[in-house]
């Protein structure tokens, strides 16, 4: 359940209704208050000044229909621009973008400002009266107050359109885009790859020995590590499969996985469950989610509380998929690289990023695949990527386009030349090494003369890096 909620917020957080709504009761609330509180305070509580008050039902009208009206042309006005630059933005950078710019709160909350400033005005205009003998309550009724809350929000707009005319041109500029998805990476790598291990190394080795032997690695079964869960039923020793499989339900790109919930349903049934795709999968009816130890408790109520932990949508979404960031650089990048746009400094824009992201995951431990409950029994073993999987994400699939490039191509070696001092491990300089030769054999079969003889340069002077 909590993972549905998880996906409506995040469906929330990218729609263009949620916080103008908001934002217009509140307005309609304020609007209430203020007309409320002028029926207590005396009309001159403002003081004499014409600026202050307005004595006149006539002048408050036309105070009133002039913001009102004003307000609402202006948020039709600040509608169609935020289209047409959403609309700009997919077309030039890609559509896995455009959740990124749906998400953008200087947008949201811009239409929000105009829609509440004319839904609190059409309000006070309401309650303005002549009084007298047609009147329904017999006597005139100016709300000053309230007036001058709607010249304050008036004035308060103008600054906000003022910010908007700046933020549009500026958030659609291709450095910022591409800043933002780098800077998005950057933080999932920080939630993904913790600086300081969760655990202590006693406690990780206890965890470890707590990984049923259908789920070791064949280096684990060979090494012979000790397991502390007992032999049970259906083990594996009979030839029998030892775990049970749980299929999904439902078809879609996966796009939260709630591991308290998963954790508590682990707990439940006392069962560990290996999850066997991660976010951002496309997953379809009788697709293998959950894999269950010992088989013979794989039931129907863990089964329906297995499933309710995960949320499957249309589309793919950043907030657990480290991959869908990797794969919006490498997107704006190959779009740059294109014959239509040979643009190759926007791809270096995003090598750069690139770079930054694979050292800041070289220089931290690896992810913790083990999910242990409160007292340190193992419960879900969800597969966290590493660094050679990551380089070849981002800089290999990037590499068919850049290899074509001399500028590009350059400064991706160069990128790769940079990164061999974050490395800490052998594997994680062979992984660079390999990225580097890979390149240069495609560089060979696109380039020629002296683009080629760049090209081959910078390559050697990564593989002699070590």
């Amino acid at each position: 359940m909590r993972a549905l909620i998880l996906q409506y917020y995040e469906r929330i957080s990218a729609s263009y209704w949620f916080i103008p709504s908001v934002m217009a009761i509140v307005a309609a609330i304020l609007a209430f208050v203020l007309i409320e509180l002028d029926g207590l305070v005396p009309n001159d509580a403002l003081g004499s000044s014409p600026f202050l008050y307005a004595t006149q039902p006539d002048g408050a009208r036309a105070i009133l229909s002039a913001i009102g009206g004003s307000m609402i042309g202006v948020a039709g006005t600040v509608f169609s621009v935020t289209m047409a630059a959403v609309v700009f933005a997919s077309g030039s950078f890609g559509p896995r973008l455009l959740t990124n710019f749906m998400n953008d709160r200087g947008n949201q909350v811009t239409l929000g400002v105009f829609v509440a400033t004319f839904v609190y005005s059409m309000l006070v205009l309401r309650s303005v009266r002549d009084g007298g003998d047609e009147s329904v309550f017999g006597q005139m009724f100016v709300p000053n107050l309230a007036i001058f809350g709607a010249i304050i929000l008036a004035i308060f707009s103008i600054g906000v359109l003022i910010y908007f005319i700046h933020h549009v041109p500026s958030n659609i500029h291709i450095s910022n885009v591409i800043a933002g998805v780098g800077q998005g990476l950057l933080k999932r790598i920080d939630q993904e790859f913790p600086a300081e291990p969760n655990r202590s190394a006693e406690e990780d080795d206890n965890v470890r020995w707590q990984v049923p032997p259908c789920f070791r690695g064949e280096g684990d079964r060979k090494a012979g590590k000790r397991v502390a869960w007992e032999r049970q039923e259906g083990s594996g020793d009979d030839g029998a499969r030892p775990f049970g499989e749980i299929a999904s339900d439902r078809t879609g790109y996966l796009q939260i996985i709630d591991r308290g919930s998963l954790i508590e349903a682990a707990k439940a049934a006392d069962v560990v469950v290996r999850l066997t795709c991660s976010p951002g999968v496309f997953v379809h009816h009788g697709r293998t989610l959950f894999q269950v130890w010992p088989a013979e408790r794989c039931g129907e109520d863990i089964r329906d509380r297995l499933l309710s932990s995960i949320a499957a949508g249309n589309s793919r979404s950043p907030r657990q998929d480290i991959n869908f960031l990797f794969d919006e650089l490498v997107e704006i990048a190959g779009r740059a690289l294109s014959p239509g746009v040979n643009d190759p400094y926007t791809a270096i824009t995003c090598l750069d990023w690139l770079k930054a992201a694979m050292a800041a995951i070289a220089a931290r431990p690896p992810g913790d695949p083990y999910i242990v409950d409160a007292d340190g029994r193992l419960r879900a073993i969800i597969e966290a990527g590493d660094f050679t999987s990551f380089i070849e994400i981002g800089f290999g699939h990037l590499r068919q386009y850049a290899a074509s490039d001399m500028i590009a191509g350059q400064h991706f070696l160069t990128c790769l030349g940079e990164l061999m001092p974050a490395c800490r491990t052998e594997d994680q300089r062979r992984a660079v090494h390999l990225q580097a030769s890979r390149f240069l054999d495609m560089s060979r079969e696109a380039l020629s003369g002296a683009s080629l003889a760049t090209v081959e340069a910078a390559a050697a002077r990564v593989l002699a890096t070590g």
